[in-house]
């Protein structure tokens, strides 16, 4: 009996186990090759929709609004971070990056609750102006450093917008 209790120990420590083999590697489709599915299908379509569902959008892209006198200049490390925002009665955070994205750089929202503010996904400058756009490349605001960490403008439906620290 000893003999069989001893045998059976030397097998199992003698590194006999019969492991399968490790599969090849598999090719996989790059990140970002393609459009990114939203991560709640009854979302809302983004650029379709303002903040009053009912107004008609304004065409930022051909008719921009008016720098104010006092624009600053501005660089894009100025607007790096997180940001409050505020628009028709809502108040939110954005938060803006670097990352090159189509129509300029990443941006996103959280906590907002309006389908316009909500499909912020990108950022850039235009001379001294903020522009903000959505997941298609609509235009949602534009924007002008009033002070310090301060940009106020308008949304494409005309309401006042405002990003701040």
């Amino acid at each position: 009996m000893g003999l069989v209790v001893l045998a059976a120990g030397c097998q199992r420590f003698s590194g006999g186990r019969n492991y399968a083999a490790p599969l090849p590697a598999t090719p996989t489709t790059p990140v970002g090759s393609g459009a990114l599915a939203p991560l709640d299908p009854n979302a809302p379509q983004v650029g379709t929709a303002g903040l009053d569902p009912t107004a008609a959008p304004a065409d930022l892209a051909s008719n921009p609004i008016a720098a104010p006198s006092g624009a600053q200049e501005i660089g894009r490390t100025d607007l790096l971070g997180g940001w409050s925002l505020t628009s028709a009665g809502e108040s939110c955070k954005a938060f803006m990056t670097l990352t090159t994205w189509s129509g300029g750089y990443r941006a996103n929202t959280r906590g907002c609750v309006t389908p316009a503010l909500t499909g912020i996904a990108a950022w850039d400058l235009n001379g001294k102006q903020v522009v903000l756009k959505d997941g298609t490349g609509v235009i949602v605001a534009q924007l002008y450093s009033s002070a310090p960490g301060r940009f106020d403008g308008q949304t494409s439906t005309g309401a006042p917008i405002s990003l701040y620290r």
